[in-house]
């Protein structure tokens, strides 16, 4: 069931990010810029950049965005963002973990404590939720002309924890510091992922009533709406009946 879970937690995530396209071209140019400052705009050399790259085209933004996000960032006047992270807990006690990238640490920590505060949550300090979440590699690719055993083989003895077909799409999961074999294989057998990256998986799960799940949904939606905010994660174990009603 645990593995159940996982997948139906990235797989909500994913619909509710792809109902907000213009907001993921926001935070994947936003990721590109950090990218470009960190580590230079030569994608060869630049693992982050190469990485915020291929998810740009895994979301089919133009390449022309992606050039100009590219020379923006690696000129005078590019914005600065500082990273940040937050961690706390929404009503029932679900843990949630957030990423920021900002230009304005202050807006960035006082918007995200009213979004906890008005939606029956808390943030927590530092590292509470160390023990509530793993980093994991994750990537969604599109399963067509994919065979599911050869496939899922390659990915083991590449690195891969866990190989997941679901529908249209697979989920390959990896320990953190097996993401970059496993990228280089996927490369090698010139498979593009639609997403890739290190992703926070919950080891346990949380359950919670109708009223508090549709609470909760709007603390995640709030936060996601956030300019400032990258990517959410949390460990609300999802019922069917409990999004059926909602």
């Amino acid at each position: 069931m645990a593995g159940h879970s996982k997948w139906a937690n990235i797989r909500h995530r994913k619909g509710a990010q792809d109902a907000k396209r213009g907001k993921i071209f926001t935070k994947l140019i936003k990721e590109i810029t950090v990218a470009v400052k960190s580590g230079g705009v030569d994608a060869e050399s630049n693992p982050r950049l190469r990485l915020a790259l291929q998810n740009a085209r895994g979301q089919n933004m133009p390449k022309d965005t992606i050039d100009r996000a590219i020379k923006k960032a690696s000129g005078e006047g590019a914005e600065n963002y500082v990273e940040a992270t937050f961690e706390g807990y929404g009503p029932d006690g679900i843990a949630v973990f957030v990423e920021c990238a900002t230009d304005n640490n202050t807006r960035t920590v006082s918007n995200v404590r009213s979004y906890f505060k008005k939606f029956n949550g808390s943030l927590g300090k530092d590292g509470c939720l160390q023990f509530v979440f793993d980093r994991k590699g994750v990537f969604l690719l599109n399963a067509e002309g994919l065979d599911e055993d050869d496939f899922t083989m390659e990915m083991i003895d590449a690195g891969a924890d866990d190989v997941e077909f679901n529908d249209e799409h697979v989920n390959v999961m990896t320990e953190m510091e097996d993401f970059g074999s496993v990228q280089k294989k996927l490369h090698e057998m010139e498979i593009e992922p639609i997403e890739a990256g290190l992703q926070r998986i919950p080891t346990t799960m949380k359950e919670t009533n109708q009223s508090n799940f549709q609470t909760f949904m709007k603390l995640i939606d709030a936060l996601e709406e956030d300019d400032d905010v990258q990517k959410v994660y949390h460990n609300l174990e999802f019922d069917e009946a409990l999004m059926a009603d909602s």
